[in-house]
């Protein structure tokens, strides 16, 4: 469990570091490790392993010792002297290498819910990245709705300093209310929306959904990307464990190979025999003492042979299963890593648009100063502005969570 703790501590750190910027990447972290530390799901996982890990110590123990008591009802006389009563004691043992066997088996099973505690955490780590990474992006938006409501406010000033004069009509100070209002209920969706996502990583974390998350104040997609270490993803935990099955069915045919080897037995019958009274010799009621070996042997082994080729059948089945789940996560890290690029894309490109709205939004305003204003335009244009902020947001959110993926799956 040290070097589980070591291994999870260096993913964190490449997960965040190549998913944020280093100013970030200390609050990412701490949320992380939070998780990793409380997350009821995780706990569950360990307890599975350590319930797993006891289970060796069960099964290292050889058969119960048989002890029996015998009284004759009816004496059967002997040469020696009637005989009494009867105890016996008998010990079985399995065949040689069989107990340890059954070790190697239980801690292969255990090896396997180790892989699972692995999976897990790399799960939950993806997941409170995710989170965080959508709470970002609804935080922005909020803000840039804050903004733009700000700007229909100067808007409307202008739009009725111009009704005074003539300029324009009191419906454009009703259509930019109207869209005033339109962003307004916008951001107080978003808002609820924050909410819920808060709850969700705060129970992630398994703490009070209440408690405030401290959202980063900005969040850059980086010039380059860091390279991509596609084969990496043949050492991804889902992959490994059904190494690790495999394995754990292999240990289960050796033990299977043991258990139809005889078991053998040593026992000691001890009999007791009173004196003839009516006669004097040597070993007069003298005691019996019979030790015994036995053997038991598994002469109708059909069901062995049965759970061979049962051994057999489920190796071949592990291996196609771990085939199915490679093509299924090289298909998630070619989507990832391609509508990450998309997401590079998008952001230049409306980042290019927003600043030529921005220009044509300054060719307006100096418009206004020659009384020639069109509220119109105005709209159209802070609704394009809007569009393209509201997206190259979207485009940051993107990008983090394509990397989170990537990171999950070669991290």
């Amino acid at each position: 469990m040290r070097e589980s703790k070591f291994y999870i501590k260096v993913l964190v750190f490449l997960a965040i570091c190549s998913a944020a910027p280093i100013s970030n990447a200390q609050d990412l972290e701490a949320l992380v490790e939070e998780a990793l530390n409380n997350n009821p799901e995780i706990q569950k996982f360990e307890l599975q392993y350590k319930r797993a890990s006891e289970k060796s110590n069960e099964v290292n123990a050889i058969p119960n010792t048989e002890f029996g008591f015998g009284y004759f009802i009816s004496e059967p006389e002997t040469r020696t002297g009637a005989q009494r009563f009867k105890i016996s004691a008998k010990q079985m043992f399995p065949w040689f290498g069989t107990i340890a066997s059954r070790e190697n088996y239980t801690n292969s099973l255990a090896d396997t819910k180790y892989m699972e505690i692995l999976i897990a955490k790399r799960k939950l780590i993806a997941s409170v990245l995710q989170v965080y990474y959508n709470l970002y992006a609804n935080h922005e938006k909020q803000k840039v709705l804050t903004d733009n409501i700000k700007l229909l406010d100067t808007y409307e000033t202008l739009a009725l300093t111009s009704v005074e004069v003539g300029t324009a009509s009191a419906v454009d100070v009703l259509r930019l209310q109207m869209r005033k209002n339109d962003l307004q209920q916008l951001k107080d969706i978003l808002y609820q929306q924050f909410l819920a996502d808060q709850t969700k990583l705060n129970k992630l974390l398994n703490r009070d959904e209440s408690i405030s998350i401290r959202i980063a104040d900005k969040l850059d997609i980086p010039s380059e990307d860091v390279e991509i270490l596609t084969e990496n993803l043949v050492l991804h935990p889902e992959l490994l464990k059904y190494d690790q099955l495999y394995k754990s069915v292999a240990q289960s045919e050796l033990l299977n190979q043991k258990e139809r080897s005889p078991m053998i037995g040593f026992g000691l019958d001890y009999i007791n025999v009173d004196e003839r009274p009516d006669m004097s010799f040597t070993d007069n009621g003298k005691d019996i003492v019979m030790p015994m070996v036995s053997v038991s042997i598994p002469i109708f082994n059909k069901k062995y042979r049965s759970q061979s080729k049962q051994n057999e059948i489920e190796q071949r089945e592990i291996s196609y299963q771990k085939q199915d789940r490679l093509n299924t996560l090289e298909t998630l890290l070619s989507k990832a890593i391609n509508d990450r690029i998309s997401a590079r894309i998008s952001y230049n490109t409306q980042s290019k648009n927003l600043k030529q709205a921005k220009d044509a939004e300054e060719i307006l305003i100096k418009s206004y100063e020659t009384g020639t204003i069109d509220f119109n335009d105005v709209l159209n244009i802070q609704e394009l502005q809007l569009k393209f902020e509201m997206e190259r947001i979207e485009s940051i959110r993107a990008y983090y969570v394509q990397t989170t993926i990537i990171n999950y799956l070669i991290q």
